[in-house]
């Protein structure tokens, strides 16, 4: 094997989006990758092992656990097996119930360390806050759930978005929260997962007001925003908006999702609507490969 056919770990991690922590552990604790080690130690994976990972990822991404993708990569069934969602899920939601950062904290570091961002988005964040949202309209004290929980969530990946904004650079996305909501998930959860997968972000999480839009983009220089718009906005400021932008503006809440076809049918190329998280995250991967 020649060994410009070898990568470090960290060329591996940018190719495929999993960070070199879960590398590790996917090599250490589960048996899935097999690097070659230099005589200091470091991982160098060959072209293969790189596939491997995508094979995994796309496991992961049919909603199996990583404990059960050993078996899968072997046996290459054309079905996915449940994985251990709903049970991490329930973990969280106790936690929250006991209002115990620890417990949140520690159920979720271990996750992290075993799945990509875009993985636990999917289909861990996302089923939990849909779960909580419908726990929250029946629980007499669903407000000190919320603000518990949001007060959490914003801090765990406030801090990720800071420690991963620190090493990467080039021009942002700018993230507008225009959610009346003292709180917007779908914004930290794109920032997240954008700074995830290496692009640096600013995160715009109060308010501005759609008229604001234009000087934030003019100053920052993004290379994309992404807007979380909630159910009572401005329309005429809205459609100016996003008549005026001179770069693609990804576009979700409530308002995508209630004026969908209206917005549809303005076919301005700089609008794409997004209903989750991980679907912007898609989306503006495709544009950038565009």
């Amino acid at each position: 094997m020649q060994s410009e056919q070898l990568l470090p770990i960290r060329e591996v991690a940018r190719l495929t989006g999993v960070n070199p922590v879960t590398l590790r552990a996917w090599e250490r604790r589960h048996g899935l990758l097999s690097p070659h080690r230099t005589a200091k130690g470091h991982r160098l994976y060959a072209l293969d092992q790189v596939e491997r990972v995508r094979d995994i990822l796309h496991w992961l991404a049919r909603g199996a656990s990583v404990g059960q993708v050993r078996e899968l990569l072997e046996r290459k069934p054309s079905v996915a097996p449940q994985g251990d969602w709903e049970m991490r899920c329930q973990q969280l939601t106790d936690a929250i119930t006991q209002l115990s950062s620890r417990a949140l904290d520690q159920h979720f570091n271990q996750v992290m360390a075993l799945y990509p961002a875009i993985t636990l988005c999917e289909h861990l964040l996302v089923p939990l806050l849909a779960q909580l949202t419908e726990r929250w309209r029946h629980q007499f004290n669903a407000r000190l759930e919320q603000v518990f929980f949001f007060t959490w969530l914003r801090s765990k990946l406030g801090t990720r978005v800071y420690h991963d904004n620190q090493s990467l650079e080039g021009a942002p996305v700018l993230i507008v929260q225009e959610e009346t909501a003292s709180f917007c998930a779908d914004a930290w959860l794109c920032a997240w997962l954008l700074s995830s997968s290496g692009q640096p972000v600013v995160v715009l999480d109060q308010p501005i007001g759609l008229g604001q839009l234009r000087p934030a983009i003019v100053q920052l220089r993004p290379t994309a925003v992404v807007l979380c718009v909630g159910a009572q906005f401005e329309r005429a400021t809205l459609l100016k908006a996003l008549h005026e932008s001179p770069i693609p503006i990804l576009l979700g809440g409530l308002a995508a999702s209630i004026h969908e076809s209206e917005l549809l049918a303005l076919d301005l190329p700089a609008l794409h609507l997004f209903s989750s998280a991980h679907e912007a995250l898609r989306q503006f991967q495709r544009l950038r490969a565009a």
